[in-house]
């Protein structure tokens, strides 16, 4: 068993940084390399890729990021592990090898995790009596299972955990847990067991601080921003992590960035719910018991972190087509900037009543003076602001109409108006989320081995 390992965070979302994997591999001394790309709504784009082709369905990006590391994971021993594969793993996998072979690459395995994908059982599931209630309205999903796009379950870190056994250099995964890409390569290198409860929810909370690349080393930072340095040249976070659970966040030498007790405890408030329940598919972490500690320039020890154990129920994040949706801007100029766009805004709804077009939401946002406040934002006189109005609504040839109603009002409309470009606003399909539980009995995962 080795006495510390180092993961390090190569990718937040799908569209990061893509020099950032290259920079962890190369810059210093890591183990493994996680690769987080997915989010509820990147599911569903990417099922409708794959519709479209079969190929697609995955992060293609991940094939240009594979080609570069390589090297790296070869000669110094580094693996990866991504969740990239999105709905369609095995084609993300056959690029990969593709691309490498093409690049004299090889000796590498690349494991792959399937299971996650239930969009072929729902009929099936719901039949058996699976109602796959929505976790906030309790409506059954046969109510919107016809129009289905995705329907994914987030698998835990124990499904990579066997990849690594088996001797993958690569682990390319479908809808895996953020936190379970950086949990997993301490279950496997420390022999954690599956009901070591602090110890899971310790690698849970790593994995946390992980998932979402420079948020927790100076990007997006809320406190002290200005003192930042070398956002330019912001270095990825590092788990450096130990067989009883306490770890230290750093990162590689010489990177910009900071890696501090404030990134780090900003980091953990973002997305976590109830603090006390910060449930995954392997364990229940309290974020409360954390203890966060700065040891040095760029390392924050974590550790006390305490645990509970993981419910019987996986989540399903499913998708469904909700009709459409369009959106488009205009900006007005001094003086009396707001009150142009206000007016507009009037006009623009007076007629589309007039016309009696059919919306499920007309939404109004008056950028530069309350698009991100709402009505708690502070009065002020702008010198322009942009009137971006959207409607979303089941008739197609309301929201298309919507699209031919925007452009008049630049000569029909307020003077001083600008910023009207691109076209009028098209209608596009509107993907709404649908979140489940489901008993872990009935998903079964497996994992394939392939050799470049």
């Amino acid at each position: 068993m080795k006495t510390s390992i180092r993961i390090a965070s190569g990718q937040g979302f799908w569209g990061d940084m893509l020099t950032a994997p290259l920079q962890q591999v190369s810059r210093g001394p890591i183990d493994y390399l996680m690769m987080d790309y997915l989010a509820e709504v990147t599911m569903s784009i990417m099922q409708k890729q794959k519709n479209k082709n079969p190929q697609f369905g995955y992060a293609r990006d991940l094939v240009e990021t594979c080609a570069q590391v390589a090297p790296y994971l070869k000669e110094r021993g580094i693996k990866m592990i991504t969740n990239g594969g999105g709905v369609n793993p095995f084609a993300a996998r056959d690029a990969i090898i593709e691309r490498l072979r093409a690049d004299g690459v090889t000796g590498l395995k690349i494991g792959i995790v399937t299971g996650d994908d239930i969009l072929d059982r729902i009929d099936d599931l719901v039949a058996e009596g699976h109602e796959l209630k929505h976790m906030e309205t309790g409506e059954p999903i046969s109510g919107v299972q016809d129009k289905l796009l995705s329907a994914n379950v987030y698998l835990g870190a124990f499904p990579i955990v066997e990849a690594l056994r088996q001797g993958a250099d690569i682990v390319i995964t479908g809808r895996t847990t953020d936190t379970g890409l950086t949990l997993a390569p301490m279950i496997h290198e420390f022999g954690w067991s599956a009901d070591d409860w602090d110890k899971l929810s310790a690698g849970t909370v790593a994995g946390h601080i992980n998932e979402c690349g420079g948020q927790a080393s100076g990007g997006n930072f809320l406190g002290d921003w200005r003192s930042i340095e070398n956002l330019d040249d912001i270095g990825f976070p590092i788990i450096e992590a130990s067989p009883d659970g306490s770890f230290v966040v750093t990162k590689h030498e010489g990177t910009g960035g900071l890696v501090s007790r404030e990134t780090v405890a900003e980091q953990l408030l973002y997305e976590i719910g109830d603090p006390q329940d910060y449930i995954t598919p392997d364990c229940i972490a309290d974020f409360t018991s954390i203890k966060l500690e700065d040891i040095g320039k760029n390392r924050v020890r974590v550790h006390g972190v305490k645990g509970r154990p993981a419910t019987p129920f996986f989540k399903v994040s499913a998708s469904y087509e909700d009709g459409y949706s369009a959106f488009g801007s205009l900006t007005y100029t001094a003086p009396d900037a707001l009150e142009k766009a206000q007016a507009a805004d009037r006009v623009l709804r007076k007629r589309l009543d007039t016309l009696g077009l059919s919306f499920d939401e007309i939404r109004t946002e008056y950028v530069g003076y309350n698009a991100c406040y709402g009505a708690m934002a502070a009065e002020i006189v702008p010198n322009e602001v942009m009137l971006r109005i959207g409607v979303r609504g089941q008739s197609y040839a309301s929201i298309d109409r919507f699209g031919k109603e925007l452009a008049p009002l630049i000569l029909t409309g307020p003077p001083s108006v600008t910023g009207f470009a691109g076209g009028r606003p098209k209608p596009s399909q509107v993907v709404a989320y649908f979140p489940a539980l489901i008993d872990k009995s009935v998903i079964k995962t497996s994992v394939s081995i392939a050799e470049i």
